[in-house]
Formats: C-alpha cells, structure tokens, sequence
C-alpha cells in the first residue's frame, strides 16, 4: 500500500526534487554562459573584419595613389589640361577610398558593443522563471 511517507521515499522527495532544480540551474547557467561566449565570439569576428577592410582600404588608397596618378593622369593629359586630368584622377580615388571605409564603417557598427544581448535575455528569462 502506497503512502505519502511511502512515496517520498521512492520518488526521493523534497531533498531530492531541491537537488534536480539545482543541477538543472546549474546547467542552464552553464548553457547561457556559452551562449555568451558564442556570441562576443561573432561580434569580435565582426569587428575585426571591419578593422581589416577599414585597413586594407586604406592600404589601397596609399598604393593606389602613386600608380593610378602617374598612369591615368598620363593617359588623360593627352586630351585635356594636365591640372585638370589629375584632379580626375583624384577624384576617382577619392571615391574609392570612401566606399571601402564605408563597408568598413557598416562591418564596425554590426559587432558594436561586443556584449552577448541574447544571451543576456535568456539569463533574465531563465531568472524570472525560476523565481516563479
């Protein structure tokens, strides 16, 4: 015949159902916190493309400089003033420059601030829930 004393004994009771909510805590702290990892991860990975672009542009601005001038400025003083075929050419590299910074720009900003937003809203969920 079951009886409440009897069934605490076989189910474990109130010490053991304490220790399960415990473990279970436990490893859904453990979960959230490589959830976090995960995600400063991504974002660092992020920002770094964006350093790398934002120097490769300015890598290419500087070579660009000296043989896109000398090349292009040669080609179109042919048929215009030399001072005007230069400020094309200028210009031209100018815009370039200012595209590759922009993606750099964009890149930056996607892994800006590096913290793990969703990890911390499942960490406040999982907060709220255990304290209902």
């Amino acid at each position: 015949m079951h009886t409440p004393a009897t069934e605490q004994t076989q189910n474990g009771g109130v010490g053991n159902a304490a220790k399960d909510v415990a473990e279970h805590a436990s490893a859904i702290a453990r979960l959230e916190l490589e959830l976090a990892g995960l995600e400063l991860k991504k974002k660092v990975g992020q920002i770094g493309l964006g350093i790398g672009l934002g120097a490769g542009a300015a890598l290419l601005a500087l070579y660009c400089v000296g043989f896109l001038f000398a090349t292009l400025a040669a080609v179109l003083a042919t048929f215009m003033p030399w001072w005007l075929s230069l400020l094309i050419v200028t210009l031209v590299l100018l815009a370039a420059a200012a595209g590759l910074g922009w993606f750099a720009k964009s890149s930056i900003q996607k892994g800006t601030p590096p913290v793990p937003e969703q990890a911390i809203e499942e960490a406040k969920l999982t907060q709220t829930a255990l304290k209902r």
